[in-house]
């Protein structure tokens, strides 16, 4: 690899943290840009920085990389993590659409209005415990716990993971009908990479909160 790998993005999650998930799984040390004003994101799409005028953005290899998911797919084929074949490239690529699904909804919940939030959050546990987590709960039972695809680690692992802690943080009793999802948010935490990557001090980002989206507003110019 060419240099150190470079991340820019806002000092929050969004569509970011799953990039970070994925570098920190792989052993790869990145550095940050934080994107904190319009006058700087204005200044990287003058630069030639942000192909379509968009981040997350990733330096990588000599390439800038735009599109999370060209972004997550790079990375997962540096890794290793899309599986030993094409049947398991695919069944990786459908879990991670999947779980996915659930972190589009999380994505605007802190740009709803408080009094709406709830309400938001009753839908999604709703679409989660009643469609999206009772699939990977049987594909885990059916293949007696581990990983989701094959016999090592994948995108699809880590997109999970990243998911399911994320909705614990809002309501941590979500788990408690799935023990095969228990087991398997306790076998992925305590691989070492994630371990040290869900410590605090590392990269990960946590929940955002006001000041995030006052930055993302001001940086977009959105009210």
């Amino acid at each position: 690899m060419s240099g150190k790998v470079k991340i820019y993005y806002f000092n929050g999650r969004g569509r970011m943290e799953s990039i970070r998930w994925l570098l920190a799984a792989a052993g790869i040390e990145f550095e940050e840009e934080i994107l904190e004003s319009r006058e700087q994101y204005l200044k990287m799409i003058k630069d030639g920085l942000l192909m379509f005028e968009q981040v997350p953005m990733v330096e990588i290899d000599g390439m800038k990389l735009v599109q999370t998911r060209a972004i997550l797919n790079y990375i997962s084929a540096k890794a290793g993590f899309q599986g030993k074949d094409m049947k398991e490239k695919v069944l990786v690529d459908m879990y991670v659409e999947g779980a996915r699904d659930i972190g589009d909804m999380l994505l605007p919940l802190q740009f709803l209005p408080a009094e709406d939030r709830e309400n938001s959050l009753k839908n999604i546990r709703k679409i989660a415990c009643n469609r999206y987590y009772p699939v990977f709960e049987k594909v885990l039972r059916e293949k007696g716990g581990g990983f989701l695809v094959g016999n090592a680690l994948t995108q699809a692992d880590l997109q999970l993971l990243e998911i399911i802690i994320m909705v614990d943080e809002r309501m941590p009793d979500i788990l408690k009908d799935f023990p095969h999802l228990q087991e398997f948010k306790a076998l992925i935490s305590a691989l070492p990479q994630i371990h040290a990557f869900l410590q605090p001090g590392s990269q990960r980002k946590f929940m955002p909160d006001d000041n995030y989206v006052n930055t993302v507003r001001k940086v977009f110019n959105r009210s």
